[in-house]
């Protein structure tokens, strides 16, 4: 695994990244999975880009900022040593070299990452940073506002969504023990999830106040609700081979290779719509 950090280091030209399914959506909607899946299936690079934010958080949080102070905490994120690894078979984050692929999960990353990523000179650093992760020989990349911000050339562009009620069992089963239970909760599961899905208002009421989640333009917009991961995959895969970015003997054509950084018309789907008008351009969010 590479690594830049501390210095300058030349970025793709925007322009050039044109390769790339962008996944945006909000949390439960079956991103992360669906993402990992296709990168897998394409033989592209994965790249998380909420894990971004997500390591830098901790950064901040191990360095005992104050979140409400913007200036302290963008010139403390800048410091943070990122590492992402692209390879979907094992897509794990370092921090200044210690893995914490399990730990930037955790509640207190959670609970702060949006307070993090609404600091403007945070969301600018990333933004590159996720750049260069993605490269220009083909990436998958999820996030919130990958085909607006991020990459807004890339070949496909997916707005995935899903009802309140699944994304919130779906990010459930995400916890510790698969069981749905946050910390110190207490009853059946039902009881479990309804915290979930209370949680999960609640954070997408806190990152809409900074970074409103909006479908772009052109996008194919898949309620994911009823829908399995490999079908999700699938269209996915037909959208790139439409757009021309892959040949239909798609499994394994381009591999993916470890790297790391500091810091026409789609496929008929009952579940698939396409927005009619395009968002104002926002900065990446986890």
């Amino acid at each position: 695994m590479s690594a830049v950090g501390g210095r300058e280091a030349p970025l793709p030209d925007p322009q050039h990244l044109t390769r790339v399914v962008a996944l945006d959506g909000p949390a439960g909607s079956g991103k992360s999975t669906v993402a990992r899946q296709a990168a897998l299936a394409l033989g592209w690079r994965f790249v998380d880009t909420g894990a971004t934010y997500r390591a830098v958080t901790l950064h901040v949080l191990r360095a005992g900022i104050d979140l409400a102070d913007a200036e302290a905490v963008g010139r403390v994120a800048r410091r943070a040593r990122v590492e992402l690894d692209v390879d979907p078979l094992s897509p794990r984050v370092l921090l200044d070299g210690e893995d914490v692929t399990a730990e930037i999960r955790g509640a207190a990353v959670t609970s702060a990452v949006s307070a993090v990523s609404a600091v403007p000179a945070v969301r600018q650093h990333l933004v590159s940073l996720q750049r260069e992760l993605m490269g220009v020989d083909g990436a998958v990349v999820e996030g919130r506002d990958i085909a607006t911000v991020v990459a807004p050339l890339a070949a496909v562009k997916v707005y995935l969504d899903a009802s309140a009620d699944v994304r919130a069992r779906r990010r459930a089963a995400e916890l510790p023990g698969g069981q749905g239970a946050p910390s110190g909760t207490l009853g059946g599961a039902a009881d479990r999830i309804a915290v979930v899905e209370r949680a999960l208002a609640h954070r997408d009421a806190v990152d809409d106040r900074t970074n409103a989640l909006q479908p772009t333009e052109g996008a194919l917009h898949l309620d994911t609700s009823d829908l399995s991961v490999q079908q999700v995959v699938e269209v996915i895969v037909a959208l790139a081979q439409r757009a021309g970015v892959v040949s239909d003997s798609v499994p394994g054509e381009h591999a993916a290779s470890p790297v790391a950084a500091h810091a026409e018309t789609p496929p008929t789907s009952p579940s698939a719509t396409s927005p009619p008008t395009t968002p104002p351009k926002r900065e990446a969010g986890p």
